[in-house]
This record gives structure tokens, sequence and C-alpha cells, in this order.
């Protein structure tokens, strides 16, 4: 006998005074015992996609893992990730040849479109439609919002930022079409609303925020509702949501009064953001986090510097800014100084990682339903060159993705062969994309003995 219910629709929403809050996926969305399961609700088509931007390269020896496939032993750089070693994969000597001559613009312009910037300083720029937007169009469809363009620096330049080439290529990360860059929002209370408002200018939102003190209290009486028709683990899944929402909501209330309050501004600092980078950074991988879980996008891409960044890291012993310390002239103390921001992060990804690992959804974790990408659009930065990335690929357990390991190519390898992978694993099937040459199957292949 096939036993039936009526399952609680995956895009629920729980709406309030002008703001909506997606719920994260619940057991009672799932039919029990169905012949059918419905696919929106079925694990298989559960794939989140996020990239994520280090700009600048890094230190190629302390970033590349010693050993051999088995991921035993990490290299400094990467020493955060040991408690989610499993589920990530080092990929050594890709490159990026489209890159090529040798710029921080190409860098960040070529890590996900693999394509060739065309040289201008004008409007006429032209890439190509980034790796993510690829995957957006197509899993992004049933989303609130197809994909999310995040990054840490809000900068407006205009002009030439780099060698002749247009501002346009180093600010933007994501392109829907080859003339088409998607900005990228590094406020914190500007990403938060289009999570979980319902839009209107950015004007129009704060001014509701200020009509209202919380999300969770407009919506209040709708999951006390919801939470009584829920069984003991889906109401834990729903607190535990609702937690996460009203902690990010503090924070970002507390940074504004910070912000308002402070005695030294900050004009390159938006309203709202942390003042210090970490907290800023963690708010951002937070929020990101909601927004996988809340199934309100799929697609996410992250800059968590911008190529050129003067940035300080005086919190961890480096006052130096970033950008000199790329150029170290193979100085010792400058390369080890370098490797400390590597490092640094690192650890901001190693800490989002372990949070999706915790968040358990469909027979597995929130983790095992993503992939993510983390790495730079070049290589030594004191050479400016696009080979021997710094590459790993995170989650995707349930995508049969084998972590622990270290992929080692023996000749310089297209990044944009694992862009066609990623694109493959979440059910986006291309003959080829950019300059690739073939699939990265050793991602999904067990360990050679």
């Amino acid at each position: 006998m096939i036993v039936m219910h009526k399952a609680l629709p995956r895009r629920t929403f729980l709406r309030g005074l002008g703001t909506s809050l997606a719920l994260p996926l619940l057991d009672a969305m799932i039919p029990a015992m169905t012949a059918c399961a419905d696919t929106a609700a079925d694990p298989a088509r559960l794939r989140r996609l996020g990239f994520v931007y280090i700009p600048m390269g890094a230190d190629i020896p302390r970033w590349t893992p010693p050993g051999g496939e088995a991921l035993d032993a990490l290299s400094p750089i990467l020493r955060p990730f040991e408690p989610v070693k499993r589920h990530i994969a080092v990929i050594t000597n890709l490159e990026l040849r489209n890159a090529y001559p040798g710029t921080h613009a190409t860098s960040n312009a070529a890590f996900l479109s693999a394509a060739t910037a065309k040289l201008t300083e004008g409007v006429d720029y032209q890439l190509g439609t980034t790796v993510d937007q690829i995957a957006a169009k197509a899993i992004g469809q049933d989303t609130q919002l197809p994909s999310l363009e995040m990054s840490m620096d809000l900068l407006s330049l205009v002009g030439q930022c780099d060698n002749g080439y247009a501002c346009v290529y180093q600010n933007n990360l994501s392109w829907s079409s080859p003339t088409t860059p998607l900005p990228s929002e590094a406020h914190p209370r500007l990403v938060f609303e289009r999570l979980f408002g319902e839009g209107g200018s950015a004007g129009d939102r704060r001014a509701a925020l200020r009509r209202r003190a919380s999300l969770l209290d407009s919506v209040a009486g709708e999951i006390a509702r919801l939470e009584r028709t829920l069984g003991p683990a889906d109401r834990a899944k729903v607190g535990q949501y609702v937690e996460t929402v009203r902690e990010v909501e503090r924070r970002i209330q507390k940074a504004e009064s910070d912000a308002r309050a402070g005695a030294l501004p900050d004009l390159e600092r938006p309203v709202g953001a942390p003042t210090a980078y970490a907290d800023h950074a963690r708010l951002m991988f937070d929020l990101q986090l909601l927004a996988l879980q809340g199934d309100v996008t799929r697609v996410i891409t992250f800059q968590l510097a911008r190529e050129t960044s003067g940035r300080t890291y005086p919190e961890i012993g480096v006052p130096d800014p970033h950008h000199p310390l790329t150029h170290h002239g193979n100085d010792p103390a400058k390369i080890a100084r370098l490797a400390r921001i590597n490092e640094f992060h690192a650890s901001l990804f190693a800490g989002f990682l372990a949070k999706l690992e915790a968040v358990p959804e469909a027979g597995g974790t929130l983790l095992d339903h993503s992939l993510y990408l983390y790495g730079s659009g070049m290589g030594n930065p004191n050479l400016h060159d696009h080979v021997n990335l710094p590459i790993l690929v995170a989650g995707g357990a349930a995508g049969k993705m084998r972590g622990g390991r270290h992929i080692r190519y023996a000749q310089p390898t297209p990044l944009a062969n694992l862009h066609l992978t990623l694109l493959d694993k979440v059910g986006v099937k291309l003959d080829a994309f950019a300059d690739s040459k073939g699939k990265v199957d050793e991602l999904f292949e067990p360990l050679s003995l």
C-alpha cells in the first residue's frame, strides 16, 4: 500500500509586514512513501554552487599540500581546513591562459569566465558569460534570486584601474553576458534586505526597516502557527533557522549602531559593515548560509577582497598593505606576511564550511548539497602569472565528490575544465566551456591505492 499525505510546498514563505522569510528544507516538505517524490524536494535537485575569490594569488609553496594524492597533511596556508579536510579537494597546476598578458584586472575577470578581457578603459568592455551565470540560468529559475553577488569592498571606480583595463574587470566577478557585468553588494544590511525583503528601491527598503524592529517579529504569528503543524525534528530545524536569522539581524544592527557612534569614520566602508574585517566577512558568509538554507538562491559569488587591495590586517600581525606585499621580490619576511594573509582568508572560508556541515538537510548536510570553488585567478603574484593557481573545491558528497585529496596535474590544465565539471554536477550539460579540454573526473573517483 502507498501511503500519501499532503506535503508542505518547498517554496513556502512566511509573510509579515513588508517582508517574507523562506523556510529551510523540512521533512514535512517531502511526501512520505510516495510512488514518485516531488522533484522540488528531491535531494538530487538541491544543488548549490558557490565561488569565493581571493585576490593576488598566494605563496604557492606554503599553499601546496605535501605528500601524495591523499590529503593526509595540510600545508601551512591550508591548516585551517583540518576540521573539514574530508570535504575538500586541492587541485594543483590549473591555469588561466586567457588571463594573459598578466594583470590584476584579467586575474579577476578570467576567474569565472576563462575568457580574454577586451583591452579598453571605456564602456566598450567585453569578456564572457561567467560559469555562475550559466548555472543560474539552469538551477536558479525556481528560487527567489537566480544568483547572489557579494563582495567585501564597495567601490565605484571608473576609467582605468590596471594597465589600460576598465575598472569593471576587477570590480565584478560575475557577468550575465559578455557585455553585462553584475555588480556585487558589500553592505550586509542591503544583502539581508535583498534576501528577505519584498523589493523596492534601496531607500524604500531602508524606510521599511525603520518601521519594523525585526523581520522575525513581523512573522512571529505565522511561525507559531506553522510549528503547531510540524513534528519535533522540523520544529528544531525551524527554531535553529529562526535563531540564526535573529543573530544575523542583531549583528547588523550592532554594526550600524557602532558605525553611527564611531569617532573614526571610514568613507569606503558602508554603514552597517562591522569595523573589523573578519567580523564583516563572517557576517557575509552567514548571510550566504541563510540564503542557501532557505533556498532563496542556489548560486553565489563572493569576492573576499579586491585585486590591488591595499587593505592591512593588523589583527593577524600584518600591518603592511596587501598589494605591496605581493610584490615581495623574494624577500622571505614579506613572503611570510603574505602567507599569513592567505591563511587568514582560508580560515574564514573554513569556518563557513564548518557551519554548512552543521546544518542537517535531506539525509545529509547543507555542505553535502553544495559545491564551492575557492581560489584565485593569479598564481605567483610576484610574477603576475596565471599558472599553478591556488584552487580548492569543497562539499558535494551528495554529488559523489570525494574529498580529502590532492589532485596534482603534471602539465598545466585549464581551470575551465573544473568549471565544466562543476556545471555538470549541478545538472548543466555542456560539451565545452571557454578553453576547456575535458573534465576533472578525478574529483569523483576513488583514491588510487
